[in-house]
Parts: structure tokens; C-alpha cells; sequence
């Protein structure tokens, strides 16, 4: 069957996997619990039920704030069948922007997933104008538990209400908005973006051919469902059948890797540096040969091409065995893809994950773009960029100042409430202007190299790209995170958070006391293994960016601290803000 709106894929189910028994899997009081095509097709078509006898209808806004679970795509397709709007937020965000957010879009619903949450949002809830009514997916006291709006709609479950769905449902066009999600970027006022039922399915048409996966695989989802990364997978994902399982949350993703086995999943770069920190941290431990094997496998893996020798396609088959065989096995032993987007990728990780036989391919686009601009995949991949562009329909090019400039069929139709910020972004001519720096290498490939509004220049006229110089330093496994500055200045210097697990480990072998991060840090001993390893990547790094000072901080940088957004990309301003200090010890 055709699919032109997202709530279609309720219909495809039905069509193409009507015995299917695990279409969305959430864990439940401390077991898998799954959902099968019948009960998926009857709780949506309750919810949007329920929804119409609350008075929700076209053009209606409704709000989720909710960790992974099946009950948000129960709310997402329920919400869209009713010609609403679904703004998902993210759970970890300010209240100032939980009052913005809900504000700004006027949402008459509220959807969130726990008490935290409930605590959190219903006092924001009785200050704003709107004063949205509040449903909780966990029962909660004190508050309307969701399956109050399925009891609505199955005490009101007649042909004629049924009746009355469908003419919505018919009256919905792809070119209506679908939703609005939020973008808190790195600076100021989070702007709502647009996005269309055309935006989203146009990209799966083109996705569905080249993952290469089907009703027969699982996946595992971990990252934000409100991330527009996951949104575009998941939907790729019920439309092929793929099975859909729900992390219980992050700091659970290395257990239920294990448990469910999963065959893709979706993620952001920091997540893979991390799994590659700890494997990395492992090998360390090891002694004799199988140190050395260890140690020659990831040297083998970091020099994985595409265009392998046959002499090294055999080495690579007997590591594969003895060492990367453990690595599949941590990731639950049933890996044939890995999405990555969001941030750049390091061309290092992108190899020895390939090497290993857990294939990465990253992917680059923007939320405004709903988001695939260009991706790489297993039919058609280039390390060191973000592959080719996805669709014939899609246009690209570079403005003179290497700006990359987009038009396609899933652009945004706009901002919410925001025609100049529109305006700005989008010219007179169609060209959506992304902010971002890039090249086409072979005529084919898009290479990132910075963010636009990323780049400094130094006192002596010369341009810094600092994600470029960042992703660099974070290869060494005493740097967790770098932050690169030197704006107006004579030379590029650093903020470095070092990789504490790993420098305490260290620290007890060099026998270095110390009593806190902050007093480890100021040693004489871990300054100058720092300064080796700046040193070290410095000959990577071309003279203009190389790193004449640093600082080390004694705090990691997350997202509830502040310094990390919800999509884990680095806000400067604030980390700047944070550390003056260390900063005017840099430029002295």
C-alpha cells in the first residue's frame, strides 16, 4: 500500500505484518513486554478516539516528554490520525524552556513519562496561559494516567466516532505540518521547526532500499525519541517491520544490547566514543600475547579502507576471530548496521567499527531537514565523509564561502511563529542555508569541515575550524572532552576535560596521590603527560591550529551540567562563561 502520511504506517502494518507479535517491545516491571500488530492498531485508534472527545483536532498542538517507550508511538501516530501537531521535547532540558516550549506552541496536552517529569512540568503547566492538561504514562499519584484518553475512546467507540476519524484521517494531506520540534542549539531562544508528513516518508522511499534490513531484524533505540535522527529511523524502521526495542534508558544500553541483540541501531558519535574508550580501557589489562594481539588488531583496524588488500582482507579474518569477535559480543553479537549523525564522526572509530565488523556509517543533516541531507550506507560509503546525497530530488551546493547550501523535498516549510528567523535562513531563491562548511570530494561525497559560526579567527588573520582540531585531541585516551579557542588571539589553545577513569588508573600506576580531580589535575606529573600528548597530536594538526596552551578542568561536561545540549553537541557560550578563568589563564 501507498504511504504518504506518517499514521499510514498503522495501515502498512495491518497490510504487510498483521502477525507480526513484537512490532514495539518496552521493558515493563523488569521484563520485556511486547506489542503485536493487533494491539498496536487497536491502542492508537483508542488514543486518537480519546483525543477527539477531549476536543483535539486539526491544527491542535499536544506535547510529549517522555523517555523511549512504546507508549510514544502509540501518542505519535494517535495524535497525527486527528490532524494534530505532536511537539516532542526533550526531557532534559531548563524549565525556563519547558515554559517557552509550551508556551510558544500553545499545547492543550501534555504527555510525560514519570513523576520526575510530572513534578517538574506541572507547576510550568499552572503559570503559562495555556495551562496544558497533564497525562502521565507511569501511574503516578495525583496524576491523569494516559489510559484515561484510551477509556475515552473505547466508552465512545462507535461507527460514528469511528466514522468521524476516518474523514479526519482522509482530509489529511503529506503537505500538512506534522510536527514541531523544538531546537535548543547552542545559543538562545529554542525555535520551533516545522516539519511535514512529506518531510519524514519522501526520505524513507529512499532509506528503505539501501539498510539493507527487513521484518525478519530488531532494533535497539537509545537515543531521544524527540531527536529527529531517531524520529526518521523509527519511522523507516515500522515500515520495513523491523521490530522496535526500547532501552530502558542510557546508562542501561551495554545491558540491553546483550539482551535484546539487536541488528541496527541509531546513535550520536559520543556514544561510540565511549564504547571504544571502554573496549580500548579493557585491552590495556591484558598481558602477553594477548595484549599483542590486541594491540595489533586495532592497529590493523585503524588502516581498514574501501578497497581492502586480499593480504590484509586474510589478517583482518584472523583478528576478527580472536579479538573482534569479543567486540560483536559486547554489542550483542547480531550487528549488521550502526546510524550514526548528529555530530562528526571520528574517520578513526568509522574504520576500526568496520574492521570489526560493526559497520558504522554516518550520516549528516539538520533537524530544519527532517534530517538526511546525505549519508553513506553499505551500498555506497566514503570514510571521512558523510557519503553520498540521498535523493535525486535533492539539491546541493557550495556558496563561496563554503557554506553548504540545501533544497529538497524534505526542507521545513518553515519556523513556527517565526517568518523573519524563516526568512533569514531560507533565501529568496529556495537555498536553505545550513551553517555548516563543507566540500564535495570526487563530486560525490560531502566532507563537513566546521560550523560556520564555529570558526574563529586569530589575531593574525588566519581561520580556526575547531571541531576539526577537537575531534583529533579526543583520539587520545587521556582527553574525554576538548573545547578549542583563540579567537582575536595570537595562537589556538584549549580546555581539556580528561578521561578521569582512565587518568586515575594512571595516576596508581605512576603512583600519584592526589585527593580530589582538581588537585590531580594541578600535579606537575599529569601536566607534563599532558603537555606529551598535545605534543603528540600537534603533528597531526596544521601549524595555524596546533595547541600552544591548555587547561585542564576537573569537571566532566554533560547535559544537566549545561555544557553539553540535549543532542550532545558542545554550548560554547556557556562552557566559555563557565571557565573564564581557566581562560584568561590561557592568554596571558
Amino acid at each position: 500500500m501507498e504511504v504518504t502520511r506518517i499514521f499510514d504506517l498503522q495501515e502498512r502494518f495491518k497490510h504487510e505484518f498483521s502477525s507480526k507479535k513484537d512490532i514495539f517491545v518496552g521493558k515493563e516491571n523488569g521484563t520485556w513486554r511486547k506489542y503485536g500488530t493487533s494491539e498496536v492498531l487497536e491502542i492508537t485508534e483508542l488514543f486518537s478516539l480519546g483525543l477527539l472527545m477531549l476536543g483535539i483536532g486539526a491544527g491542535d498542538k499536544v506535547a510529549t516528554v517522555s523517555n523511549n517507550r512504546p507508549e510514544w508511538n502509540f501518542a505519535d501516530q494517535a495524535i497525527l490520525q486527528v490532524g494534530a501537531v505532536h511537539v516532542p521535547i526533550y526531557p532534559t532540558i531548563s524549565e525556563d524552556e519547558y515554559k517557552h516550549i509550551l508556551q510558544h506552541s500553545e499545547a492543550k496536552i501534555v504527555l510525560i513519562s514519570n513523576k520526575e517529569l510530572f513534578d517538574k512540568i506541572s507547576p510550568i503547566a499552572n503559570q503559562i496561559s495555556n495551562k496544558p492538561k497533564i497525562y502521565s504514562f507511569d501511574q503516578i499519584s495525583g496524576a491523569a494516567h494516559w489510559s484515561e484518553i484510551t477509556d475515552l475512546g473505547k466508552a465512545n467507540n462507535t461507527p460514528i466516532t469511528r466514522g468521524k476519524l476516518k474523514n479526519i484521517k482522509d482530509s489529511v494531506k503529506p503537505d500538512d505540518v506534522a510536527t514541531i520540534i523544538y531546537t535548543s542549539g547552542t545559543t538562545g531562544v529554542p525555535k520551533g521547526v516545522m516539519l511535514t508528513h512529506h518531510n519524514f516518508i519522501y526520505q524513507i522511499h529512499y532509506i528503505k532500499h539501501i539498510i539493507g534490513l527487513n521484518h525478519r531484524h530488531r532494533a535497539l533505540s537509545f537515543l531521544p525519541l524527540c531527536h529527529v535522527l531517531e524520529r526518521i529511523g523509527g519511522y523507516t524502521f515500522q515500515y520495513l517491520g523491523i521490530s522496535i526495542w526500547y532501552a530502558e534508558s542510557i546508562e542501561k544500553v551495554a545491558d540491553n544490547l546483550k539482551e535484546v541483540k539487536p541488528n541496527v541501531f541509531v546513535t550520536v558519535p559520543r556514544l561510540l566514543e565511549r564504547i571504544y574508550d571502554k573496549i580500548m580501557e579493557k585491552g590495556k589489562d591484558l598481558e602477553g600475547i594477548k595484549r599483542k594481539l590486541f594491540h595489533d588488531a586495532v592497529e590493523l583496524g585503524h588502516k581498514y579502507s574501501e578497497r581492502n588488500s586480499l593480504i590484509y582482507n586474510a589478517k583482518l579474518g584472523l583478528y576478527s576471530a580472536l579479538i573482534f569477535s569479543k567486540w560483536r559480543e559486547a554489542l550483542g553479537g547480531n550487528i549488521k548496521l550502526i546510524i550514526s549523525g548528529g555530530a562528526a564522526l571520528q574517520m578513526r572509530l568509522a574504520k576500526i567499527f568496520m574492521a570489526a565488523g560493526l559497520p558504522v556509517f554516518e550520516g549528516y543533516g539538520l533537524t530544519e531537514t527532517a534530517p538526511v541531507i546525505a549519508v553513506n550506507h553499505p551500498k555506497d560509503f566514503h570514510f571521512g565523509t558523510v557519503g553520498p546525497i540521498l535523493g535525486k530530488e535533492q539539491t546541493l551546493k557550495i556558496a563561496d564561502d563554503g557554506e553548504i547550501l540545501f533544497k529538497g523535498p524534505n526542507l521545513m516549510p518553515g519556523y513556527y511563529k517565526a517568518d523573519e528567523l524563516t526568512a533569514e535562513t531560507i533565501d529568496s531563491e529556495g537555498w536553505f542555508h545550513t551553517g555548516d562548511i563543507g566540500e564535495m570530494l570526487h563530486g560525490k561525497y560531502l566532507k563537513i569541515t566546521d560550523r560556520k559560526k564555529e570558526m574563529f579567527k586569530l589575531s593574525t588573520g588566519k581561520y580556526v575550524a575547531p571541531q576539526a582540531v577537537e575531534n583529533i585531541l579526543k583520539e587520545s585516551l587521556f582527553i574525554e572532552q576538548a573545547m578549542v579557542v583563540g579567537e582575536n588571539e595570537k595562537y589556538t589553545a584549549a580546555l581539556l576535560v580528561p578521561n578521569y577513569e582512565f587518568l586515575h588508573d594512571w595516576a596508581s600506576r605512576k603512583h600519584i596521590h592526589y585527593h580530589d580531580n582538581d588537585d590531580l589535575i594541578k600535579n606537575k606529573k599529569v601536566i607534563e603527560r599532558y603537555e606529551e600528548e598535545i605534543e603528540f597530536f600537534n603533528k597531526r594538526i596544521g601549524k595555524t591550529e596546533q595547541i600552544k596552551k591548555f587547561e585542564l578542568v576537573p569537571d566532566n561536561w554533560t547535559v544537566d551540567g549545561g555544557e553539553l545540549s540535549p543532542t550532545l553537541k558542545l554550548k560554547r557560550r556557556f562552557v566559555k562563561q563557565k571557565y573564564q578563568t581557566h581562560l584568561d589563564k590561557l592568554f596571558v
